[in-house]
């Protein structure tokens, strides 16, 4: 096996999670991830060894993903992008923990794809902002105001969800809120998004 075959390989952790956070399905990811494959090593001649193969791969995925969403809104199939269903992630033994992952859950999927795309891309796979701009193909000034902008209304979903009145989730038995700081550390950030990615 050659090189690029082996750096390629050794991405595809990070493309199936990232691809299991974008559309929700275990089996949608894989196919997914699978395309973004075979589509890279048929273009492998249009790779530069001077470039970021992360960033290539996550653009070739990313724009595989938006394929298949133009393609099925424009053939009029339904789209999902949330499960009805807990996701496997939420199997922790912590009442508390499994219900703010659900609720982080729920509230990542209300996000626009857009500022989802940028806050999985940061958050999970703890990409830097210049390598988020080149997958998503936009400046990075525009990653920033949406990773902004995402991150805000996650807060406020958030928010929602352990303030609704008589909810079992607004409180921890102590009065005080279960909702996650406002502003996580980054490396709390990515962990809790892996776990709801599986």
């Amino acid at each position: 096996m050659s090189e690029i075959h082996k750096r390629i390989e050794a991405e595809i952790p990070r493309l199936r999670r990232y691809a299991r956070a974008l559309v929700r399905d275990v089996t949608g990811a894989d196919d997914l991830v699978q395309e973004c494959l075979m589509r890279a090593l048929s273009k492998l001649d249009l790779w530069h060894e001077d470039t970021n193969l992360r960033a290539w791969l996550f653009t070739i995925l990313h724009n595989q993903h938006v394929n298949h969403v133009r393609r099925s809104i424009r053939i009029g199939a339904p789209v999902e992008f949330a499960d009805d269903g807990a996701p496997a992630a939420l199997s922790l033994p912590n009442q508390e923990k499994r219900l703010e992952l659900r609720d982080l859950e729920r509230a990542l999927s209300r996000l626009p794809p857009e500022q989802r795309a940028v806050v999985l891309l940061v958050g999970l796979e703890g990409m830097p902002y210049g390598d988020v701009a080149v997958v998503l193909g936009v400046p990075v000034g525009t990653v920033r105001s949406r990773l902004s902008r995402g991150r805000s209304a996650l807060r406020q979903l958030m928010d929602m969800g352990s303030h609704a009145g008589g909810d079992e989730r607004a409180s921890n038995g102590t009065g005080a809120s279960r909702r996650p700081p406002a502003c996580l550390p980054a490396r709390t950030e990515q962990a809790t998004l892996a776990t709801i990615a599986g």
